[in-house]
Formats: structure tokens, sequence, C-alpha cells
């Protein structure tokens, strides 16, 4: 399960950064704003906290991982008085800025699972399964209707190196209970067509989802549970208390027994946790509907996702309404673990991605685009979600899912309820569960860190996949920075 070298060097490299005017033309005219979150279904913002209230579970973080939490609390716990409490409006993080792809592997995909925890691999992949079918179950009971489609997503190789590495991951990965899927190019072109794919890899076990339709209906379902949410409340201190803890807002305060932190990408409330979390923007494009003539041009006609094989990857897929949503690439941490507005959006990046896109598809070059958007990503030295506790077990978080947590959210709340009750389970005696990542050094020397090993994956992909002396010490720690 090691990288191998690609065959594109130098300028025959694909994916650039390097772009035509037509690109940039066709960007600029796109809505700055996630297509997802544009849209009239969205319900009505939520009150602010305004007054001092109590309660038995205050959960910090109104995501998919809070919407979860919330959720298997009350359902477990019914007479449970449960306060989701948000910074903006539900679905403005990550949960309505990502792209749709609801995986059923908890640990960041199988090469990054077999890395670290290959002795409990075959039990991960049974729960990340377990886990998608009862997604799909609770959205079927509670008639959620968030454009979920479950057909699979393909690993897309661009090289035939890439190709070799997939076909022998399908084979390793059976034996852990994966069900995994090898097509050579002239079979995947029967799904996909471009002239850059060399085969790819179908992961059976992926599913579709509009995500802010998604966030939206688990908020419905909470608040019909009895969940209070607050919006547009962002705490400003939490402290421990006498029965629990205590959390500060503007305007307000919390008093509660325990207290769930399901902050992604945003700084924690534990300040430990903010050493261990990297938060760097990806970007999206949404294009124009494709017409019937350029859906045949691509040959695609089934609701699955793609990301391709590079160490700076895209994924992409079709929307609803046949749009492509195509983003990934770019990761940009800026100094400090800074996350705000501006940063949502970057030209430079949606430029590019627009160029990659037409290199990838010639057929569709020249297509517009209507929306373009960005997002910060909690990123962790191990790609997976870690989990923890403070202030004498009566807080417990989880960070660092790197992109990965629409699937793996509902895992990290069940998970999560688990340790603030100091309940015993199958989840909690995990490697991964019990295990914290490498946390990062302190400004500046992290975003040296952070930006070398970019500039390093960036080297490795233009040149032959060839690994420096920086990223062969990455892989030596346990570290290597492949996402």
């Amino acid at each position: 399960m090691t990288a191998t070298a690609v065959a594109f060097v130098g300028d025959d490299f694909p994916y650039g950064r390097v772009t035509s005017q037509e690109a940039k033309d066709a960007i600029s005219k796109a809505k700055p704003k996630s297509f997802w979150l544009d849209s009239k279904s969205r319900p009505k913002a939520a009150p602010g906290l305004a007054k001092d209230i109590s309660t038995g579970l205050v959960i910090v973080g109104g995501g998919f991982t809070g919407l979860w939490t919330a959720i298997n609390a009350k359902i477990h716990q019914p007479n449970l008085d449960v306060v989701l409490i948000d910074s903006q409006r539900i679905g403005d993080g990550a949960a309505g800025r990502n792209g749709g792809f609801v995986s059923a592997s908890l640990t960041h995909g199988f090469p990054n699972g077999f890395g670290r925890w290959e002795h409990e691999l075959t039990q991960l992949v049974a729960l990340g399964h377990e886990n998608l079918d009862e997604i799909e179950d609770f959205l079927i009971e509670h008639k959620i209707d968030a454009d979920f489609e479950w057909f699979g997503e393909f690993d897309v190789a661009i090289t035939q190196e890439h190709a070799d590495e997939l076909r022998e991951m399908t084979a390793t990965a059976k034996k852990y209970g994966e069900d995994f899927t090898f097509f050579d190019a002239q079979e995947f072109s029967k799904y996909v067509k471009s002239p850059l794919y060399k085969g790819a890899m179908l992961d059976a076990d992926c599913a579709l989802v509009n995500p802010a339709k998604l966030a939206w209906g688990l908020r419905k379902v909470a608040l019909k549970l009895g969940v209070e949410i607050y919006e547009n409340s962002p705490v400003l201190e939490l402290d421990q208390s006498v029965n629990g803890v205590k959390l500060k807002t503007a305007l307000g305060s919390i008093k509660a027994r325990r207290c769930v932190l399901a902050t992604g990408a945003f700084p924690s409330l534990v300040p430990k946790v903010n050493r261990m979390i990297a938060p760097v923007y990806d970007y999206v494009l949404v294009t124009e509907p494709l017409t019937e003539e350029q859906k045949a041009s691509i040959g695609w006609n089934e609701p699955f996702g793609c990301s391709d094989a590079f160490n700076q990857f895209h994924y992409f897929r079709l929307t609803k309404d046949g749009r492509m949503l195509w983003g990934g690439y770019d990761a940009v941490y800026h100094y400090g673990n800074e996350v705000i507005k501006e940063y949502e959006q970057s030209d430079e990046s949606f430029a590019m991605l627009a160029e990659h896109l037409y290199r990838t598809f010639p057929s569709l070059r020249g297509i517009g685009f209507s929306h373009k958007w960005g997002g910060a990503i909690d990123t962790c030295s191990r790609f997976t979600p870690f989990w923890g506790t403070s202030m004498r077990g009566k807080v417990a978080y989880v960070a660092g899912f790197t992109g990965l947590g629409v699937g793996s959210s509902r895992f990290a709340a069940l998970t999560l309820l688990d340790l603030v009750y100091g309940r015993k389970s199958e989840r909690t005696k995990l490697s991964m569960v019990r295990t914290k990542p490498l946390p990062f050094p302190p400004e500046p020397f992290k975003s040296w860190v952070i930006n070398l090993t970019r500039w390093s994956i960036d080297r490795a992909d233009h040149n032959g996949g060839k690994r420096n002396l920086w990223l062969k010490l990455l892989d030596w720690l346990g570290l290597g920075f492949d996402s």
C-alpha cells in the first residue's frame, strides 16, 4: 500500500496552476455562495441566546456532528434537556459547503486505515458500513428529503501506475470486508469519458446527498424531539462549575451538567484541541446545468461521485439538477489557525479549478459556472477524527475529520455520547478512539511545516511521484501528508 511513481513529468502534468483567460472569465460570472445554501427551502433562523438558561446537555456546534449528537441524546434519553447552540446558522459551516459525499469510511479512506489501524481495520470497516446503513434507515424513517442516492464513488486513475495501485488495493481491501471493484480504462469509459482516465476503483459504500438539505432535515427532527436550538450565538467562554460547566455568550449563559464540543475547524473552547488541528480552506465550483449533448459527451448517467488519485486530488459529481460540482486540489492554511469569512473566496483557486475541469473534460470547455465558494476543513496529522474529554469528563470533544465527515459524523456523535456519559462501548475501546494525533508545532513553525508539505506534495505530483526528503521523513514518522 505504498505510493508509486506516476507517468506525468514536468509539462506533461495536466493539473498545473497556469490558467487560461477563458477559465478566468467563466468563474468571474459565478455567484460567490455555496450552491447548497442558495435555496428558498432554507428554514428560518432560530433565535439567538439572549438569556440565562440551564440544561442537562449542551452541544456547541450545529453541523452534522452536533445535530447527530443532539438527536441521539434525545432518542436514548427522551426526558433529557438538550440545547444546541451555533455561532452561525445551521448549515453555514462545513455542513453546507462540502461535496455531499456520504462515505462509509471512518478512517478517511481504506489506505489511511490500513496504515494506522490494520489490527482493527476489519472492525472499523464493519462499523462504517453499519453506520451508513443506519443513516439511510434514519432518513427513510423520518422522511428527510436530502436527495440521498447510493451508487458509490470511483477513485479514478490518471496514470497506469495509479491504475495498478488501485487494482492492488481492490484485492487487499476485500480481506478486510470492503466492497471495491476495479475497472480498466475501457470498462470505466462506460461510466465517465475523459482522455485522461486509465481506469478506476468503485467503492460501493458511498452515497451522495445534498448536504444542506440533510442538515436542515436533521435540524427539523431535532426540534421535533424537543432540542432547544440557538443560532447566531458564538460561545465566548467555557468554564467548569460545581455541577458541570458554564458557557457564556454575548447576551446570555448556559449552565449544563455535560457539554459536547463539535466545532470543527473553528477555534475550540478546549485550547489543547487547537494544537492538534489545522483549518485548511478547500474550494468548489458548480457549473451551469449540462445540456443533454454535454452529458452524452462525458457519458455520465448514474448518481456516483468521483475523486482522482493524485496527492492533491479533485472530487466531483453531478447534482440532482444536472450540474457538475468540481472541487478540491488546493488546501490553503492561514497563519495562526485563522478562520474568517474573507477566505471563503479565492478567484485564483477558482480559475485553477475551472482550467482543471476543462482539461479533464475537453468537451465541457467553455461551460459557465453558477456558484463558487470555499470552506474550512479541520485537518489533523492523522487525517481522521480524534476524541477526548476535559473538565473531569464533563466535556467531550471531537475534531480532525479532514473533509470526510458527512457520514462519519454520526459515528463520531455516538462516540461523544459514550464518552461524556462515561459509557464503555465497542466504539470507546477502539485504538482509533483512544489515541490522538501528533500535535502541530507552534507558530511560526506550524505554517512552515504545512506550507513546506503542500509544496512537497505538489512537486511529487509534478515529478513522477518522487517524494523528497521532507515527505520521506513524514512517512517515517507516520504522518504521510497525502490529502
